[in-house]
């Protein structure tokens, strides 16, 4: 009898379960969180009461992301599961499902409202779930995880409320210095191509056409046919700069470069953005906040505008 490895997977979560049916007794709250952009938030939210674990960290691509033993073991033995949902961990979704009917599992985007969410033509069923590319709209989520973790920790409520309120505060801070920084991006150069179509609420929010070589999941194919045709309008539109993305292999867009050069454009890398994943562990980068300043800074410069060179509040990693 042959089994693949996602179903050794989905089958062995019974047995693990069976480990411990966690029940949180007071102390430190325990939160496992699927990316670096919910676990941060949650530690914010959370401060010193809660101990929150990552499963995917730098570099590492949600869209293709599946669970491992030690994540199932570490899942049903938290007090907390969060996940994105929104189809982001595709692989994953099966697992959860079946986790939540025996543990707290809570999806962090499932208090949007569904008219703020993008829509795609590859999709018809699903929404784009690169909600954290506008910082106005991960208000709600954290907004969710505050909940989320007051549900498990009543008496420690007022604490979650406090530190959300202060996060918010800063999210609102962060969307203004976008707003402002990317208005200096003249009108004819707000195209941002990448390699994966990750930016959209990016582009609703500031006012950017944005381009994706791959679909909303880097599961979705480049052909070489869309290759061309961005090459072309490359070319037609005279576009001076694209991006590398973190978490995604930059094959494809070299091959864009080459082949404006081909036809005598020249199209410079305009830097590496963080688009499913945050920057390094124990970096400002490697924080919510961080990489979203990392991302419009680097953006604004890129395409002629003006951004100070260390970010919103001079805290950049010199070289990112």
């Amino acid at each position: 009898m042959r089994f693949s490895r996602r179903g050794f997977m989905i089958t062995g979560l019974a047995g693990a379960m069976a480990l411990a049916a966690p029940v949180w007794a007071g102390g430190t709250l325990s939160v496992v969180a699927t990316t670096g952009m919910i676990a941060d938030t949650a530690r914010r939210i959370g401060g010193d009461l809660v101990e929150v674990k990552a499963l995917m960290g730098p570099g590492v691509d949600p869209h293709a992301y599946r669970q491992t033993r030690t994540d199932i073991v570490a899942m049903t033995r938290a007090d907390l599961v969060l996940w994105h949902g929104l189809y982001l961990e595709a692989q994953m979704e099966e697992f959860f499902h079946k986790l939540a009917k025996r543990s707290s599992v809570v999806a962090v985007t499932d208090t949007l409202p569904r008219e703020m969410l993008r829509g795609h033509d590859d999709y018809a069923d699903k929404f784009d779930p690169h909600v954290w590319m506008d910082p106005g709209l991960w208000i709600t989520v954290a907004e969710r995880i505050r909940d989320a973790l007051s549900e498990k920790a009543p008496e420690q409520a007022a604490i979650f409320a406090e530190n959300t309120a202060t996060l918010v505060n800063e999210l609102k801070t962060l969307r203004a210095y976008a707003v402002d920084t990317l208005a200096t991006v003249p009108q004819e150069a707000r195209v941002l191509l990448t390699a994966h179509d990750a930016f959209g609420y990016f582009g609703q929010a500031y006012g950017f056409e944005v381009m994706g070589i791959q679909g909303i999941s880097t599961e979705s194919e480049a052909g070489l046919n869309r290759i061309g045709e961005l090459v072309d309008m490359l070319v037609a539109r005279k576009i001076s700069a694209v991006f590398v993305e973190s978490s995604v292999s930059d094959r494809s867009i070299r091959a864009l470069v080459e082949g404006a050069a081909s036809k005598g454009h020249k199209v410079l890398i305009g830097g590496e953005l963080f688009s499913d994943a945050m920057g390094p562990d124990g970096t400002y980068e490697g924080t919510y906040i961080g990489m979203i300043d990392h991302n419009v800074t680097v953006i604004a410069n890129a395409l002629g505008g003006s951004a100070p060179e260390r970010g919103m509040h001079g805290k950049l990693s010199a070289g990112f």
